[in-house]
């Protein structure tokens, strides 16, 4: 297949409908389907992750970018599981992906607890879809038995070497081998792999990519490559393209880290006589010292920026934002903007840097932007339980409320709100001071008589009364009274009460405290 013509098979793919099998010349089940000349208008994008360990940063995008694909264009989200590798493929590996992806709010229309037309969705589940590929193609003289044993390879590349060849890959041993004489010796027993045949007089593998542009690969460096392993397993680059073509992927939007693979899987593509999709190669995402994202660079998996108090909607944004801008401007976007306007033509081929100070930013943001009885519900009542404080029926709605008010603008993750209330929680007699909070503040002369005049201002006001507005009241009028700063009265109250020199103001922080809280921690600091 020459250039043009793959240009065009690009160029169209958004209009095949998956139809026929790929393991077989008839059609036997739309589950295993070839796309065809019928029209189809929207597109078909997947995401196909390896439970091989956790869904981290880099993954989650990848998933973001053709979930927000597929919604801003009508399209289908699929959620497939790679799961070929069988010595790290794990169920649990499987589990923790579906939580995370539930926990992004990525939902997907065909996959695994869905269910769809073109399953199974677990690559386990379709090798036989595969071998039937294989053997096709075998039958059809597009690929071929070898039997070359690994010494021999490398005794192949040695050779090649020595003289200087420029091409040092596979050199074709069996490629010519009669096919009969092929087949008796896979009957016998024979160990052997199935390798493709890349087409002679290939010209280059032009791929259009809707990121990077055009780009070129070399069709004569490419080797016959092995397409199933002698254990019988298929390699990544058949099975990924097998199961792409069955489920009608029309656009790959994957990591750029691919695209070294595409030629091979292009190769494979026109071997099956299915549509090329249309691929989009996006950035990786490197640290803030420009080099690939790892642990030493703080959390990694989607599930570490969960437990740490993110928010699903803000880290959503935060992550489509690491390579994709609607305007160059917003920083804050919905999740219904993101599903609306995401476009491919927005996407930067530059990689691209991971901010935890712009992350902070945006989730605090979200939380801002909550409502009080949201932010009590949502955020303060699941927190103090996951921290064991509060089972969220110590207090009546009015005082979550209250608590949501005066915490809600000081936390930047969720995780803030249960390390900020703690005090609330602790036990009179066992509330730790800060040192310096003490030195400055209350190891001061003057500090026992604003105590005391607390004690005896707040004293009067009953439980039923003990409100915000009712505290401001009383303690205004001490600082003239004893001649002395605001700071210097209200902060040894401050610090008698929650342990240190930082809280909400001093009225939601007491009424929040409590009555007799407040008036017995007065009194204990005040000695």
């Amino acid at each position: 297949m020459n250039d043009t013509t793959n240009t065009e098979t690009i160029a169209t793919s958004e209009t095949m409908e998956p139809t026929k099998p790929i393991g077989s010349a008839e059609a036997t089940t739309a589950k295993s389907a070839v796309p065809t000349q019928t029209a189809q208008p929207k597109p078909r994008v997947r995401f196909a992750p390896s439970p091989t360990g956790k869904l981290h940063v880099g993954g989650a995008r990848t998933a973001i970018y053709n979930w927000a694909f597929a919604r801003a264009t009508g399209g289908t989200f699929i959620l497939r599981i790679d799961d070929t590798d069988p010595t790290r493929s794990t169920e649990e590996n499987t589990q923790i992906i579906l939580r995370a992806m539930r926990w992004l709010g990525l939902d997907w229309d065909e996959g695994p607890e869905v269910g769809g037309d073109y399953g199974p969705y677990f690559q386990t589940e379709r090798v036989d879809q595969y071998r039937e590929a294989a053997e096709r193609l075998v039958a059809e003289g597009k690929a071929y038995y070898c039997f070359c044993t690994p010494e021999q390879l490398e005794a192949d590349r040695a050779a090649a070497r020595e003289r200087g060849d420029s091409f040092q890959g596979y050199q074709r041993t069996c490629r010519n081998l009669d096919p009969a004489e092929a087949q008796a010796r896979v009957d016998a027993g024979e160990p052997h792999t199935i390798r493709i045949k890349v087409p002679d007089g290939r010209g280059d593998v032009v791929v259009k990519d809707a990121v990077h542009g055009e780009v070129a690969f070399n069709a004569r460096e490419l080797d016959d490559f092995i397409i199933f392993r002698t254990d019988g397993t298929p390699t990544y680059n058949f099975a990924t393209v097998v199961d792409d073509a069955a489920m009608g992927i029309t656009h790959i939007i994957r990591g750029d880290d691919h695209l070294s693979n595409t030629p091979r899987q292009v190769i494979v593509y026109e071997a099956l006589g299915a549509p090329v999709p249309i691929f989009a190669h996006i950035s990786m995402i490197l640290g803030s010292d420009g080099k690939k994202l790892s642990k030493r660079h703080g959390a990694t998996s989607v599930e570490e920026y969960r437990d740490q108090g993110y928010l699903s909607d803000a880290f959503v944004n935060y992550l489509a934002l690491l390579g994709w801008a609607p305007d160059g401007e917003s920083t804050v976007i919905s999740r219904e903007r993101l599903a609306s306007e995401f476009s491919l033509d927005h996407v930067s081929k530059n990689p691209a840097i991971m901010d935890p100070k712009k992350l902070d930013f945006i989730n605090a943001e979200y939380l801002h932007a909550m409502d009080d009885a949201t932010f009590a519900s949502d955020v303060i009542k699941p927190e103090l339980a996951a921290a064991g404080l509060d089972d969220g029926t110590a207090h009546d709605d009015a005082w979550y409320g209250l608590a949501a008010s005066a915490f809600k603008p000081r936390c930047t993750v969720s995780r803030d709100v249960a390390a900020q209330m703690a005090y609330l929680y602790t036990a009179d007699d066992a509330l730790e001071y800060d040192e310096k909070a003490l030195k400055r503040w209350v190891n001061k002369q003057g500090v026992p008589e604003a105590l005391a005049a607390a004690q005896e201002a707040l004293a009067p006001i009953s439980s039923d009364s003990w409100t915000p507005e009712a505290i401001e009241a009383a303690l205004d009028p001490l600082p003239a009274n004893l001649g002395m700063g605001k700071g210097k009265v209200f902060q040894p109250i401050r610090v008698a009460c929650v342990g240190g020199s930082a809280s909400p103001g001093i009225g939601e922080t007491l009424a929040l405290l409590g009555r007799d809280h407040t008036l017995a921690r007065i009194a204990n600091l005040a000695g």
